[in-house]
């Protein structure tokens, strides 16, 4: 097998952290020694070891003289577990090829400067691309310092996400829809705004949990409209939820809902009346947000979109046409006047469930 295969193969092992590692990265480890692949991990959860030691104890005492293929540099720093580059140096690894550098800054390039410096021949950058995609919302958590925002919404061909009437359900078929949970079951948080709550009523928590880890529901209401009713604070107690709301917003009702098990989070308002983007981004990235599915309606899409925090975009196109002025766009607020303005998108992919057709994109950045 060439260098190569070993990494893709390193990527794959990654993969199956999918959705458990949050907030450490996804990252798989193979080891090899005279050709032969003797030992593989990968990283299964944070606070459980990392994938070095993992691939490390599955080589069973053989890893002395073998070469590591990972697809993230190792770290250097004690959080949850141990330095891996102590392991990687006592288990006599004499070479170590990595995908990419950790983003995070208490990592970046000290583990590949002290693997060097323990006399350990190192390569860097071996699909690279393909690394950083995989972990592309750690990558924007680390280098931002906010969290990984991704749009998901079904839409009709015209571009509705509901009747002038707000009927919705189901705009998607099943299958789209399960697709969707799976989603759900990945993520650290489902975001919306107030409107699509009361017009809604939505539950937010998907229907096949992964590990019985159930994403954190996050409500963006300065006036704290959220009805006391509704089923997300009736099962609030059950599913953790936080309510993002100006710090003028009513104490008496804010004081009901913490008794029924929502957090209550004030944060400054922009000028619109709207609570700051900037400051709830600040907040989630410091109880360790990774990343968040956008569930929300127009004026939450355009916000995000207009703040620069969009990252990426998950479209169901449904084969109907809507109609009419009163239905609910897509992206709300005041579009713009000019096409040379218009947000682009690079689209990575284009598939179908059924009828329906999806729609992967990123939210282009000229920087």
């Amino acid at each position: 097998m060439k260098e190569e295969e070993y990494m893709r193969m390193a990527l794959s092992l990654a993969k199956r952290g999918i959705g458990s590692t949050s907030p450490n990265p996804m990252v798989g480890a193979v080891l090899v020694k005279s050709k032969k692949i003797i030992g593989k991990g990968y990283h299964k959860k944070a606070g459980l070891p990392h994938a070095e030691v993992n691939a490390i104890a599955d080589a069973k005492g053989e890893a002395l003289g073998s070469a590591l293929y990972i697809n993230l540099e190792p770290c250097t720093h004690t959080g949850r577990t141990s330095p891996c580059v102590d392991a990687i140096k006592k288990a006599g690894i004499k070479k170590v090829v990595i995908s990419m550098l950790d983003p995070n800054p208490n990592v970046n390039g000290k583990g590949v400067e002290a693997l060097r410096k323990a006399g350990i021949d190192i390569k860097v950058g071996l699909l690279e691309e393909e690394a950083r995609k995989l972990n592309e919302s750690f990558v924007v958590y680390m280098e931002k310092e906010r969290p990984f925002f991704t749009m998901k919404a079904a839409v009709s061909l015209d571009g509705k996400i509901a009747t002038k009437t707000c009927d919705s359900k189901w705009i998607s078929n099943e299958e789209s829809r399960k697709y969707v949970n799976r989603l759900r079951s990945m993520t650290d948080g489902i975001m919306v705004g107030i409107n699509t709550v009361i017009t809604d009523n939505p539950l937010l928590v998907p229907r096949v949990l992964k590990s019985n880890r159930t994403p954190v529901r996050i409500i963006l209401d300065s006036k704290l409209r959220i009805p006391l009713s509704c089923d997300i604070v009736k099962t609030s107690e059950k599913y953790k939820t936080w309510i993002f709301t100006s710090e003028e917003s009513r104490h008496d009702k804010s004081s009901k809902l913490s008794s029924l098990g929502v957090e209550i989070i004030r944060v400054p308002k922009e000028e619109s009346g709207r609570v700051s983007l900037k400051y709830v981004c600040e907040e989630l990235y410091r109880r360790e947000i990774v990343n968040v599915l956008v569930e929300g309606g127009g004026e939450t899409n355009s916000s995000l979109l207009r703040e620069g925090l969009m990252d990426k975009i998950l479209l169901f196109y449904a084969p109907i046409i809507i109609g009419g002025k009163g239905a609910l766009n897509l992206i709300g607020g005041k579009g713009i006047d000019f096409l040379k303005d218009a947000h682009k998108i690079d689209i990575s992919a284009i598939k179908r469930f059924k009828e329906d057709i999806y729609i992967e994109g990123y939210v282009h950045r000229d920087y």
